[in-house]
C-alpha cells in the first residue's frame, strides 16, 4: 500500500502535455477545437492547480496570453472588457470604478492580490468548483468522473448548494466576479475556430448540474472568450458586494451577495440581487428584485426581499445555516448599497 506522502508526490507530478503558443484568436480556437482534450491557458491560476492534483488531464495547452484581447473600452454607452485583461487591471480601471463599482468590489473580494494580478477575466468565468470531493481523486465525483456518484450529496456538504442542485451534483460555483456580471446583465462574446463570433447572455453562460454536472458552461469546445460586454448601467451610485466566509482571506464564499439599487429619492425603481456560494452558478433572485421594486429603501423592505430570495432554498444535511446566513447577508448588503448602514 502506498504511503500518503508517495501518493501526494504522484498527484503533484503532472502528466505530459503538448504546449502551443497561439499567435491569433482563430488559430487558438482551431487548435483547441481539433483536440477534445486540449485546454486554453491564460493566467493559469486554476487549470495548473487542477493538473497538479490530477483532476484535469489535458493533452495540450494552448497559450493565449500573447493575443490582443486585454483592452477595456467604451461600447454603446457601456463597456467592453477584454478577456485577457487581468482582474487587477479591470477592478482598477476608471470606467469600471466609476460606472460599475459592484464589479470592482466583487473582483477585489476574490482571491489574493497576487492571484488577481495573474488571473484573467475569461479564465475567471471558467474556474471550476472548489468542492473537496471534486479535488480528491480517491472520492466519487460526477463532475470529475461522470457516473461515479456525488460524494458530497450524502457526505460532508457544509459548503455546498442550497439552490438548483441535482442528485448528480451539489457543488457550488466559487467565483465572485461573475456574481456582479449577472447583476449587470453582461454578455460574453466568444469566437469559434472559423472566426465567427456570438454573444451569450451571462445568465445562460453557466449551467446548473442536472444530469451532466461535468459541463460547467454552454460554450462549445474550442470557443474562445474574447470579451465581456456590459450595457449602460443605472446602478453606479448604490451598489455593494458582501462576501461571508470562514476567514478574511484565502477563502471562498459561504454566501456572497451582489446588491445594486436604482433609487428615486427614497424609493427603489429597480434592483439587482445575485447570490454566490449557494448554487452551481451565480444565483440571481428575481423574486427578491420583484419584492423590492417600488418599495421604500428600508430595513423592512430589505427583510421582505431576503425572505423572498430564500423561500425556495433546499438545504442539504449540513448547510441549512446558509438560509439564515443568506437572509442576514442580503439585508446587510442592501442596507450598505442604499447607504442606510
Amino acid at each position: 500500500m502506498k504511503s500518503n506522502s508517495l501518493a501526494s508526490e504522484e498527484r503533484m507530478a503532472m502528466r505530459p502535455f503538448k504546449y502551443l503558443r497561439a499567435t491569433d484568436a482563430n488559430g487558438a480556437a482551431a487548435a483547441v477545437a481539433a483536440n477534445a482534450e486540449a485546454k486554453f491557458l491564460a493566467g493559469g491560476t486554476n487549470i495548473l492547480d487542477l493538473m497538479k492534483e490530477d483532476v484535469e488531464r489535458p493533452t495540450q495547452l494552448v497559450d493565449v496570453t500573447r493575443l490582443q484581447l486585454a483592452e477595456i473600452r467604451p461600447l454603446r454607452g457601456g463597456v467592453s472588457i477584454g478577456a485577457l485583461a487581468t482582474n487587477t487591471t479591470t477592478a482598477n480601471h476608471p470606467l469600471i470604478r466609476s460606472n460599475y463599482p459592484l464589479l470592482s468590489q466583487a473582483i477585489v473580494a476574490g482571491a489574493s492580490a497576487q492571484l488577481r494580478n495573474m488571473a484573467t477575466n475569461g479564465g475567471n468565468l471558467l474556474q471550476r468548483t472548489r468542492c473537496q470531493y471534486f479535488y480528491d481523486t480517491a472520492m466519487p465525483c460526477n463532475k470529475r468522473a461522470p457516473g461515479t456518484g456525488c460524494g458530497a450529496r450524502e457526505g460532508l456538504n457544509r459548503i455546498h448548494a442550497i439552490f438548483g442542485w441535482s442528485e448528480a451534483c451539489v457543488a457550488t460555483y466559487p467565483g465572485d466576479m461573475a456574481n456582479a456580471l449577472y447583476a449587470y446583465e453582461a454578455v460574453v462574446r466568444v469566437r469559434a475556430a472559423n472566426g465567427n463570433e456570438r454573444t451569450i447572455p451571462i445568465d445562460d453562460f453557466h449551467r446548473l448540474p442536472g444530469t451532466t454536472p461535468q459541463e460547467d458552461t454552454n460554450l462549445e469546445h474550442g470557443e474562445l472568450i474574447v470579451a465581456i460586454e456590459l450595457p449602460k448601467s443605472s446602478f453606479a451610485k448604490n451598489a455593494h458586494y458582501l462576501k461571508v466566509r470562514d476567514r478574511a482571506s484565502y477563502a471562498f464564499a459561504l454566501v456572497a451577495v451582489a446588491a445594486a439599487l436604482d433609487l428615486d429619492g427614497g424609493t427603489i425603481r429597480n434592483a439587482r440581487l445575485v447570490l454566490g456560494g449557494v448554487a452551481h452558478k451565480p444565483w440571481r433572485s428575481r423574486e427578491a428584485e420583484a419584492a423590492l421594486a417600488g418599495k421604500p429603501a428600508s430595513q423592512e423592505s430589505f427583510e421582505g426581499a431576503a425572505e423572498a430570495a430564500m423561500r425556495d432554498a433546499k438545504p442539504l444535511a449540513h448547510n441549512a445555516y446558509k438560509v439564515e446566513l443568506g437572509k442576514r447577508a442580503i439585508v446587510r448588503a442592501l442596507l450598505r448599497a442604499s447607504r442606510l448602514a
